[in-house]
């Protein structure tokens, strides 16, 4: 990732500046940082998630969208693009705006050598910031594995690992499942390349 080159950026400059982007950045209250590209193997990933836990949501009153929808997250002054998001009912935007999204029940993002840390953490404690959100999905791109973080009535999380390529994720905040071998589907990992 990138930083700008200017110290600080209001929202609003931030805003202006995305318009015309060629490529996506986040804000990070008052910052800006521009997005690493991805690998085929994120790309892929994120297509089979769109286009499966789509269509699995057809009908109900949920609407996935993937990364090219800005999230705000208020508490913290972030504007970010998670790989997918799934919101239910209507979407609820910032500042009457049509690019920045408030309100997602479940986030999903494909981990990256240079981000994966980060997703885990830094960025997982700024979701949880969200009223509306309830679950958190980790796809490892290099491996059959994938993390899950469902948030209770309690306000605890619960930890939950899905491993291996007979796994089944079971999405519980939108009550659907997803086969691992949906989610890689076309995915090469470095291993096998190399064999």
């Amino acid at each position: 990732m990138l930083v700008q080159t200017k110290q600080k950026y209001t929202l609003d400059e931030y805003r202006e500046l995305e318009e015309n982007a060629e490529f996506r950045n986040e804000y990070r209250d008052g910052e800006i940082v521009q997005m690493s590209g991805g690998t085929i193997n994120h790309s892929r990933i994120i297509r089979n998630l769109s286009r499966v836990l789509g269509n699995l949501l057809e009908g109900q009153p949920y609407e996935l969208f993937h990364n090219d929808l800005r999230l705000w997250i208020p508490r913290y002054r972030r504007g970010t693009y998670p790989d997918v998001m799934v919101i239910e009912g209507k979407p609820v935007f910032n500042d009457g705006r049509n690019d920045e999204i408030l309100n997602p029940v479940l986030i999903v993002e494909v981990l990256s050598k240079s981000t994966g840390d980060f997703d885990r953490e830094d960025k997982f404690r700024f979701y949880r910031s969200i009223p509306e959100f309830r679950e958190y999905v980790l796809v490892n791109p290099s491996e059959f594995l994938v993390t899950q973080y469902i948030k209770r009535e309690s306000n605890q999380w619960l930890f939950q690992e899905y491993e291996g390529e007979a796994a089944t994720v079971l999405f519980a905040s939108v009550e659907v499942q997803m086969s691992m071998s949906d989610i890689y589907e076309l995915v090469v990992f470095e291993t096998q390349e190399t064999d």
